[in-house]
């Protein structure tokens, strides 16, 4: 069982992607290129299934983080529920940022400025979908997309949990009494050299709604079926559950396998080199 839980230590992993559902695929291809400056990678219809998805990010899948949207026939809105908290975009000029899509009709919910007692500057958007997208003024840039904010009912297990099912490290913890909330920045490298995972606790509740909106984050990894292994005894520790278990995905080959998290928030594993043979 320790041997075992090393694995995701070992492992090769990455962030490759997060899902999630739209109601007009070009309109939102349109905001994500023209407003906040992502490429279109690839984009794809599948007719019999009744969906269509396209990839966008700020450079090649190979090596950055990006997004998967997907778009169902007929299905023109989704309830985004009140647990999926924000995207984060890095800049070196948010007032630049904001402005710039101020201009191209975005919608600015929060101005540019620093946080609450910090110096930080950010500010907030809406895509046409109602995601919330938060600008992060930084002096230098890795990947732009640069975190995932989810909200979680129980800080300290959901740390555990992605640390030891996941192999994120905690990189580190943010404690807000005056706005009531503690959060925690989880990433496979340091803050500036990745995206991460910032898993938000306000003080008081322990449940949200998920809605239908948001769908998962997808990982890589050199091994689903060892990695799957991990996931499954650490639930039964902490909670969540294997949906999906190892193997080939029909038609593709892909090997994933796929989890739900103690809150319920789901995370597939991708096979590192059937992504990568996806992608040619």
């Amino acid at each position: 069982m320790a041997d075992l839980l090393e694995w995701p230590k070992q492992d090769k992993r990455r962030l490759l992607h997060v899902v999630y559902r739209v109601g007009d695929l070009d309109r939102t291809i349109k905001f994500y290129t023209e407003c906040l400056g992502m490429k279109l990678l690839r984009q794809r219809d599948v007719p019999e299934e009744k969906y269509a998805n396209a990839f966008l990010g700020f450079g090649p899948e190979q090596s950055h983080f990006v997004v998967e949207l997907t778009y169902n026939y007929g299905v023109s809105s989704y309830d985004i529920g009140d647990g999926f908290g924000h995207f984060a975009i890095a800049t070196q000029d948010v007032y630049k940022l904001a402005e710039h899509i101020r201009s191209k009709g975005g919608n600015i919910t929060r101005e540019p400025g620093p946080l609450q007692g910090g110096t930080i500057v950010v500010a907030f958007v809406k895509d046409p979908d109602g995601y919330t997208f938060a600008l992060i003024q930084r002096p230098t840039i890795h990947d732009p997309f640069c975190q995932i904010m989810l909200r979680v009912g129980d800080l300290e297990r959901s740390i555990q949990f992605y640390e030891k099912a996941v192999g994120l490290k905690l990189l580190r913890k943010v404690d807000k009494p005056d706005n009531k909330y503690t959060a925690a920045l989880l990433g496979y490298a340091e803050e500036h050299e990745t995206t991460v995972l910032e898993l938000t606790y306000n003080y008081g509740v322990t449940e949200y709604t998920k809605g239908n909106a948001y769908a998962q984050i997808a990982i890589g990894t050199d091994d689903v079926y060892k990695s799957a292994q991990v996931v499954s005894a650490v639930a039964q520790e902490l909670g969540g559950k294997i949906t999906r278990p190892p193997g080939p995905l029909p038609g593709l080959n892909t090997k994933i396998t796929s989890f739900l998290d103690p809150d319920g928030w789901k995370t597939v594993l991708v096979d590192n080199e059937d992504f990568l043979k996806e992608l040619n």
